[in-house]
């Protein structure tokens, strides 16, 4: 089995970024091999492509199959096991964002937990309890945000990742309406806002609001 000339090229750049997402050559090689390929490979085939051990395809498959980025598969009257990576790129996004999670965040998650459960007893521990409480709030957050980005189906994910900086003019927007309808703010009887329209209705840099049924009634 004979790479073509493209796909070789990439089948060796993963094989050189391997180390630097922290997985070795081989794995590496096999995944992009697998990714690319029109079809299913069994171990013999993978092998033979990249002149690899057998022993080093069995060892390559399984670290994959640990982190859930190939699929075994049985054809009709082969007893050989058959390799392939998902189709959908933004599912294999997903699984590495899930067992990246779980291998990396969760147990510094877990640490950060136990740390601010203690009563720090020096002004130093103090200090790096703060320190510590910000770096859990962050990954806290970002754990969140995840966990929402993985209830997404991949077509909405496409959308909120093509929407970019529209997202941060949205919520300015926000801003400027909540700003000119008073929102957050308790309103006495009787009270509208001094900019707000008489209906209760207007538009803030072009974009149209209604203000809330609490601040239009008398």
């Amino acid at each position: 089995m004979n790479l073509a000339p493209l796909t070789q090229r990439f089948v060796l750049h993963f094989g050189e970024m391997g180390s630097r997402w922290g997985i070795n050559r081989t794995v590496g090689q096999i995944y992009a091999l697998l990714y690319v390929s029109p079809r299913a490979l069994n171990a013999d085939d993978i092998g033979e492509a990249l002149a690899f051990s057998r022993s080093n395809v069995s060892m390559g498959l399984k670290e994959l199959q640990s982190w859930n980025l190939v699929r075994l598969q049985h054809l009709p009257n082969d007893r050989r096991e058959y390799f392939q990576a998902p189709e959908d790129v933004w599912a294999i996004f997903r699984t590495l964002a899930e067992e990246r999670r779980k291998r990396e965040i969760d147990p510094t998650l877990s640490m950060l937990r136990d740390a601010l459960m203690e009563q720090p007893s020096t002004e130093d521990d103090i200090h790096a309890q703060a320190r510590m409480k910000q770096m859990h709030d962050l990954v806290e957050l970002m754990t969140g945000w995840l966990a929402d980005v993985q209830k997404m189906d991949s077509a909405t994910l496409v959308s909120l990742m093509k929407m970019g900086a529209q997202v941060q003019k949205l919520l300015e927007i926000k801003d400027k309406v909540t700003g000119k309808i008073g929102l957050g703010r308790k309103p006495t009887a009787g009270h509208k806002p001094a900019d707000a329209p008489a209906d209760g209705k207007g538009t803030v840099d072009g974009a149209q609001f209604t203000q809330p049924d609490d601040l239009t009634r008398n």
